[in-house]
């Protein structure tokens, strides 16, 4: 898959053992906008989340926007746009390196919709089904978010709005 940009913050030393995640994101669009998780405190999320043992992209796609959005992806829609590598010292473990490969992907989705399966942590946060242009997402986000390392989204959606991405 096209490495989209690589998001090295070089905040770590090279004798840190790493831990490595995947994750896969799903880009829905419908009349110029795109579908987010939105916080409570107005912060945008790309839909999606960790690979599971075991599981493809796909079957991580179905299941998550189906959690997050209450949407069901149309498997033969799906067509990847690229991956963001992200490096950097682990926020919650400042005893390794956290290395991040998070996968995007278009896709379309049914209409029928079903209520959210959100995480404690995400029905903490106030997260909710929300629709906004990816120029609006991106000003949001900027203004919002004071850490560094949350923006990946915001990136991914920047590019989206600059043109830079065939999807």
């Amino acid at each position: 898959m096209k490495k989209l940009l690589v998001l090295d913050y070089q905040d770590y030393t090279g004798d840190l053992p790493v831990y490595e995640k995947h994750t896969v994101r799903a880009v829905i669009r419908r009349d110029g906008k795109l579908a987010m998780q939105q916080s409570r405190s107005g912060e945008y999320k790309i839909l999606g989340g960790v690979i599971e043992a075991g599981e493809s992209h796909l079957t991580t796609i179905l299941r998550e926007v189906e959690e997050e959005a209450g949407m069901f992806v149309k498997p033969e829609s799906l067509k990847a746009i690229g991956v963001i590598e992200e490096k950097r010292l682990d926020v919650f473990h400042k005893d390794r390196v956290y290395h991040c490969l998070t996968y995007f992907y278009s896709c379309d989705v049914e209409e029928r919709m079903v209520p959210l399966k959100l995480t404690a942590c995400e029905v903490a946060k106030g997260y909710k089904l929300a629709w906004a242009t990816p120029e609006h997402i991106v000003e949001t986000n900027r203004r919002l978010i004071k850490e560094k390392w949350k923006l990946r989204d915001t990136e991914f959606v920047n590019l989206l709005a600059e043109g830079k991405l065939n999807d």
